[in-house]
């Protein structure tokens, strides 16, 4: 037979193991999973710390090293990397190491540019398509199609050949071919989550269109979006090292990482100066491949369908 104070005393023993069982296993979040599948990337987790070194050293290296990046110094030109030049210099004795961070500098903000107002202009497009459905959204998506048939290098060459090799510029010609895909994933979003209940409800109360869309549709259609964005960046890298490969992107003295890659051509074939492409290319190799890395894992972690 239970006694009221053995009832208590079982009362306040199962409080205790509910309250010890909280503390131990805290309630689970969506960014809490999301954390927990990105960790298990290890490689994303190294590309991160990687890109994350890059970015450090091109923005701020340059305000620790005493060289002037367009400085001329005949007496040191064409020295392999030494303690005094770690990635050697060129053929006008310009040192390597701070041409190759001012570079990145060009490179990385150049890249990041497309990528924002490629994005943001894919977003507006496909959410607008997505939303209003019907002739609108067979209109956009026959811009969207006459876009992506486009040779997106080619169109890219033209127009920096027509405007000009200037940042804005540039940022622009490459920007107007990358919205395609953006566009086509907000879209699908859009038309999948406006069958949803509770965006059905809030039409039947009379929310206003524009606040279920910044409220409702849109937060939860930006998981693929800020993947694709992520996946993007290293495209919009490799893109203008191609202009600057070329000879169509920023031009000498300033530097960017094609740009060095294209002035060491005929040193490196003719007389053997590695250095001069070697470390250019190299910082092109792993911002690629640790961006790549960062958007496969978080493709991953921001699809709540992966099992835990």
């Amino acid at each position: 037979m239970t006694t009221p104070a053995s009832g208590v005393a079982q009362a306040k023993t199962t409080n205790a193991t509910d309250v010890t069982f909280s503390l131990a296993h805290p309630p689970r979040t969506l960014l809490g999973d999301a954390w927990r599948r990105f960790r298990r990337h290890k490689l994303a987790l190294v590309g991160s710390v990687t890109l994350f070194i890059i970015a450090i050293l091109c923005v701020f290296g340059p305000m620790l090293i005493r060289y002037d990046p367009n400085r001329i110094d005949f007496k040191q030109r064409n020295l392999p990397p030494t303690l005094a030049h770690p990635f050697g210099t060129d053929e006008l004795g310009r040192d390597q190491l701070i041409r190759t961070l001012h570079g990145g500098r060009i490179s990385l903000a150049v890249s990041l540019s497309v990528v924002l107002v490629s994005i943001t202009i894919g977003t507006t497009v496909g959410a607008t398509a997505g939303y209003a459905g019907g002739l609108v959204d067979n209109l956009l998506m026959r811009l969207v199609d006459l876009i992506m048939s486009m040779p997106g290098l080619f169109l890219t060459i033209l127009l920096v050949t027509l405007l000009g090799a200037k940042f804005g510029t540039i940022v622009i010609s490459m920007s107007v071919l990358a919205w395609g895909g953006s566009a086509r994933l907000v879209r699908g979003q859009f038309l999948s989550l406006k069958q949803r209940e509770y965006i059905e409800a809030a039409h039947v109360i009379g929310v206003p269109g524009l606040r279920i869309v910044m409220q409702h549709l849109l937060p939860n259609a930006i998981s693929p979006v800020i993947v694709a964005a992520t996946l993007s960046v290293g495209g919009a890298i490799l893109t203008e090292s191609a202009l600057s490969f070329l000879g169509l992107g920023f031009q000498p003295p300033q530097a960017s990482w094609g740009g060095l890659l294209q002035t060491s051509q005929a040193p490196v074939l003719h007389y053997g100066y590695w250095w001069l492409a070697f470390f250019p290319g190299l910082m092109i190799f792993l911002t690629v491949l640790s961006v790549n890395y960062l958007g496969d894992a978080l493709r991953d972690a921001l699809d709540p369908r992966r099992s835990e």
